[in-house]
């Protein structure tokens, strides 16, 4: 059974109550299986910086759109909470190389010190090395829980993610861009590969754990770009108009920094009306998958659009 886009809306209310406590579950178990995976014994302080940078901290967003992607498609539980941890740590090692002097330069994320700043470049650097690696650990277990198969796929969907055709390529173009203007085309080409391709990943990784045929597929790959791009937007707005206290970061850098932005180059007025036009994209793509139930991942798109920090 498929929803029109207003009756998914509709629809949205009883799960919109109970969000907030699927949530805490969820990422309970996030976080006791990154606690349990992220070793505090690798040598010479390594485990204590890879702790520190991924435990405790973040908005989690990742591994709640795996989870939510996977439980609308009946999907293989122990192979999504390895793929929410391990999308988790992909995005913990890009913060951490992000924050350091030779990229953004900056001291404070999630409301505590850089990695950098409280144990050295180089252990910084290393720790999102380790992180790295380790994500693609997590979804390869030695113990038969997850057919070798789904492990290889939710390989090839992070790596491709995270490389130059997504993150990577995305966080090179943005370091090559300071300074320069950006039009819109060219700036959501790098934010699509920067921020959206890692989400739209943790949906596809999700989706991949269960039973999906093409349309419903391809809807929630464009459900992910337009989540991914309207975080983006979100994050340029929240970037001018938030303190660095409620951001967790410092506020202001990209401009400080003469990044091009969703506000720099649009507006602020018209970065908000399109993150709402993305919000809209997300609710139709969702109707258009024809899943029994999208609704946790509707509330998601909610909350990456209406969130203040």
């Amino acid at each position: 059974m498929s929803l029109s886009s207003s009756g998914l809306v509709a629809a949205l209310s009883p799960v919109a109550a109970g969000f907030d406590r699927w949530a805490q579950v969820r990422l309970e178990r996030v976080e006791a299986a990154l606690s349990q995976w992220v070793p505090a014994d690798a040598p010479a302080g390594l485990g204590e910086a890879m702790r520190y940078g991924v435990l405790d901290g973040g908005k989690r967003l990742r591994p709640l759109l795996v989870l939510a992607a996977a439980e609308s498609v009946g999907g293989h539980a122990d192979a999504a909470l390895r793929a929410a941890c391990a999308v988790e740590l992909i995005h913990a090692y890009s913060l951490v190389h992000d924050d350091m002097p030779c990229m953004d330069d900056d001291v404070l994320r999630r409301g505590k010190p850089t990695v950098h700043v409280k144990f050295g470049e180089a252990t910084a650097m290393l720790t999102g090395d380790a992180m790295q690696a380790l994500a693609f650990d997590v979804l390869t277990p030695d113990e038969a829980t997850v057919p070798p198969a789904l492990q290889a796929i939710l390989c090839r969907l992070l790596a491709r993610a995270s490389g130059h055709e997504g993150m990577a390529g995305g966080q090179a173009i943005d370091l090559a861009s300071v300074g320069r203007s950006l039009d819109e085309t060219e700036l959501r080409d790098m934010h699509r590969r920067k921020t959206g391709a890692l989400l739209r990943a943790s949906v596809q990784m999700g989706a991949a754990c269960g039973p999906v045929d093409a349309t419903a597929w391809d809807a929630l790959s464009d459900y992910g770009w337009s989540v991914g791009l309207a975080f983006q937007v979100v994050d340029d707005i929240l970037d001018v108009t938030q303190a660095s206290e409620t951001l967790g970061k410092t506020a202001g850098k990209d401009a400080d920094n003469g990044k091009p932005t969703y506000v720099s180059v649009l507006g602020l007025d018209a970065a908000r009306r399109y993150a709402a036009q993305l919000r809209e994209q997300a609710h139709e793509a969702l109707a258009r998958a024809g899943l029994r139930d999208a609704g946790l991942l509707a509330v998601l798109a909610d909350k990456v659009v209406d969130r203040q920090s």
